[in-house]
């Protein structure tokens, strides 16, 4: 495979004219936004009144045209109305149009040829111009004209403004370059929208006892066990050790709840009478809008629930009950937790659940998704190549989209978008998709079809100086079977502004996770469960907002299948490993040549310092801790610039073998011929052998260390206590610096007088016996 060239994949700094100005150093220079103005001409068609009747009937079935050279918008229209309300919007880039007359046409809608009623024209030199944050230009009426300029019979009413995409119109207004978008549902899913992620909580669920069971089968113990349903999630206790009709648990089952709450918990007693038989011995539905909610780790009251055998929803009576078993729960929503639905290595918010535990934010951040270069063609139409992009970017709760840019492989979108900041050691993640949803035929009939991504960036907060404009085109770099490719460069501008920098700095002396995740933390099998759990949640409910933030979208952005098993993730994680040992083994290797006097000036400066130290063991600390300030101020010269960005090297992924990118793309379960995953396994096995073997050997030299003194060898442990017994008579009489030097000058002898074998201690260390010869 070709390795591709390193500066394809580069981050590049620009330059660009935010809001009609430059960024000049390090701030913008103006109190302009962060995107590059783009002027449109809006036209506000409001209603008409008093209409003529064109059909025979004396009735109108009218909408309106709005006409500007080649682009043609139209209205809904209404039947038999002569006084229709539309108040839609149309806007028109200004660097796309070539007329100078604005022509807005009444027609009557017909079912062979639709018929003139009236028009209005505007000459675009007489357009005023309108600026935010002035107010909205007020709509006016105009008296309809015929093709001659006559006036006619009707009135239509209108607002016509020159503006940019700061106004409050832009984001619902129909666009000029969108006018191949057929239908309402085509025309909804280009629009600009946010969203926000639901509220989401984790149930706990403590099952402690139950009483009164009534099994079917007298004549044996039972072995009873709990079974709670919320939504899609399932889980159970294990079997009670206590075989009778009041068994005991005392577990705790977690689940992730959504509100609104939709659902209730269903919690079934089930008896296990054979190997794949159970019996249900009772339910109960709670309703999670009358659970308690904790803010802390102070345990909430208990309550007794009925067992019956029909569950009664809402709407049914139910019946009178003298006698029923009875479950001992302790239910209630943990507020005092952060819901984890991204990965922790990638997250953008970290507060907990209940809003009274917020701490005040810290600053804002901005972001201008200004525009993209270079897309690749995602999809055909008409024999040709396409691309409809659209951005979507997350931090925190909130979700926002940009509209889709139709048929562009260099997009302007030049939307800017604010987010408050609770943390500085946060991430946000900006994606870029093609539009697969364009007209309304894609709902219906296309339901199969998947908003292609293009490609994703991720900006760290803590690693951007506040109140710095960034503004970098970003490599927009996708992972396929075939190698790592680069789909495009996405332009952002990014600012992120602090209100306190002393909360900030305070911020990082508090823990990363609300508190209760350290006094009741969850296990890590736990974690992935709830995870998985509440990404399935938020890309349900996002999904079926309109216009739907699709599945494949949001598990995209949330980096879902970022914990499954890769050969190149795998290796990266172990080149990164011996990145950070490299330090280490570097000061290893530079203790070496200064112990066999490669450098004798070098080594000869080392033993005076040593023995400064020994002498003023005061002076130890204060040194190692000045020697780490002065190289910190040394390598503030060298300071990144720039944020970080995706880093194929360090990703591993321009090196990466084809047949371990195909084993990454693969289904769970997997879906390869029984050879090819055979051969996977093998090499796997090979593999986990090698770690296999590596552990041993770490836990050999343990269980050495144990023997010491475990008589195990008991000549062994024998010379070693009596040794034991020498050292400390000689340390108590010898002062400790007299140790020390002696110590210190012993390892670094000269090379005359050292010798090639292993040393005693170490020859020592070595024959002490392991538990390996107990190993099967």
């Amino acid at each position: 495979m070709q390795r591709p060239p390193p500066e394809d994949f580069a981050l590049k700094e620009t330059k660009p004219h935010l809001g009609g100005m430059k960024v000049t150093g390090d701030r913008l220079t103006s109190t302009y936004d962060l995107v590059e103005q783009m002027q449109y001409l809006y036209v506000r068609v409001v209603k008409a009144k008093d209409l003529p009747g064109k059909d025979v009937t004396g009735s109108c079935d009218p909408y309106t045209e709005v006409k500007l050279g080649n682009y043609k918008g139209t209205t809904r229209h209404f039947e038999k109305k002569s006084n229709p309300e539309w108040n839609q919007v149309f806007a028109f880039s200004k660097e796309r149009i070539q007329a100078s007359l604005l022509e807005v046409t009444v027609k009557d809608k017909d079912v062979v040829k639709d018929d003139f009623i009236g028009r209005v024209i505007f000459d675009l030199n007489e357009v005023p111009k309108r600026v935010p944050p002035d107010s909205p230009l007020a709509p006016q009426w105009y008296r309809l004209e015929d093709q001659k300029g006559d006036k006619r019979k009707g009135e239509l009413m209108l607002a016509v403004w020159w503006g940019t995409q700061a106004d409050e119109a832009f984001p619902e207004a129909w666009h000029s370059d969108a006018a191949t978008v057929s239908g309402t549902d085509g025309l909804a899913n280009i629009r600009s929208k946010v969203y926000l992620s639901p509220k989401l909580w984790y149930l706990r669920v403590n099952v402690i006892e139950a009483q009164d069971l009534q099994p079917t089968d007298k004549g044996r113990y039972p072995e009873v066990y709990v079974k709670a349903i919320l939504g899609s999630q399932a889980l159970r206790t294990r079997i009670s050790p206590a075989r009778n009709i009041n068994p005991m648990w005392n577990e705790d089952l977690m689940f992730v709840a959504a509100e609104p709450f939709e659902e209730p918990l269903i919690l079934s007693v089930e008896d296990r009478v054979a190997p794949n038989k159970d019996e249900v011995l009772g339910r109960c539905a709670i309703l999670l809008q009358y659970v308690d909610r904790r803010l802390d780790h102070r345990p909430v009251n208990t309550k007794w629930f009925n067992l019956e055998k029909h569950v009664v929803m809402e709407g049914e009576k139910k019946k009178e009950i003298k006698f029923a078993s009875r479950i001992h729960l302790r239910i209630c929503l943990e507020g005092g937790y952060h819901v984890l639905d991204e990965s922790t290595h990638y997250s953008s918010d970290l507060r907990p659940t209940a809003k009274q535990l917020w701490k005040p934010s810290i600053g804002v951040l901005e972001v201008g998704i200004l525009s993209a270069q270079g897309l690749m063609p995602m999809k055909t139409k008409d024999g040709r190549g396409t691309t409809d992009a659209y951005v979507v970017a997350k931090y925190g709760q909130k979700w926002i989209r940009t509209r889709t840019i139709i048929d562009s492989f260099m997009p302007k979108w030049n939307e800017q978008y604010t987010w408050e900041v609770f943390d500085p050691c946060t991430v946000i993640t900006v994606g870029v998709f093609d539009n697969c949803h364009l007209h309304s035929g894609d709902k219906a009939g296309g339901g199969g079809a998947k908003d292609i991504r293009i490609g994703k960036v991720r900006i760290r907060l803590s690693t951007l100086e506040t109140d710095r404009v960034y503004t970098h085109s970003y490599p927009l770099l996708v992972l396929h079977n075939n190698g790592v490719k680069k789909m495009g460069e996405i332009h952002l501008a990014v600012r992120f502004t602090c209100s306190s920098l002393l909360n900030m700095m305070h911020m990082y002396s508090h823990p990363l996770l609300p508190k209760m995740h350290y006094l009741h933390p969850l296990t890590v099998s736990q974690l992935d469960s709830l995870r998985h759990q509440a990404t399935q949640i938020v890309s349900l409910r996002l999904s079926r907002a309109e216009p739907p933030l699709r599945k494949e979208i949001v598990e995209y952005m949330l980096d879902v299948g970022s914990h499954m098993w890769s050969m190149r993730r795998s290796k990266a994680n172990f080149f990164r490993i011996m990145g950070v040992l490299s330090g280490l083994i570097a000061v290893g290797k530079w203790f070496d040549q200064i112990c066999n006097w490669k450098n004798p000036i070098t080594t000869v400066l080392i033993h005076i310092l040593f023995i400064i130290l020994v002498l003023y063991p005061e002076l130890i600390l204060p040194t190692i801790f000045l020697y780490l300030f002065l190289i910190g101020v040394w390598y503030y010269r060298w300071r990144p610039r720039h944020p970080p960005h995706m880093d194929t090297r360090l990703s591993y992924a321009d090196s990466a073998h084809p047949d371990e990118l195909d084993e990454e793309f693969d289904t769970f379960p997997t879906s390869r011929p029984s050879d090819i995953v055979r051969m996977r396994y093998d090499r796997l096995r090979s593999i986990a052998g090698r770690i296999q073997t590596v552990v041993g050997d770490l836990a050999t030299q343990g269980e050495r260390f144990q023997s010491l003194l475990s008589w195990r060898d008991p000549r062994a442990t024998a010379l070693f206590v009596i040794f034991c017994l020498i050292a400390a008579i000689v340390l108590y009489v010898t002062p400790f610096q007299v140790v020390a030097l002696l110590a210190g000058f012993y390892v670094l002898r000269h090379p005359r007088f050292r010798h090639k074998l292993p040393s005693v201690p170490l020859n020592f260390f070595r024959r002490l016996p392991a538990r390996t010869d107990c190993m099967l």
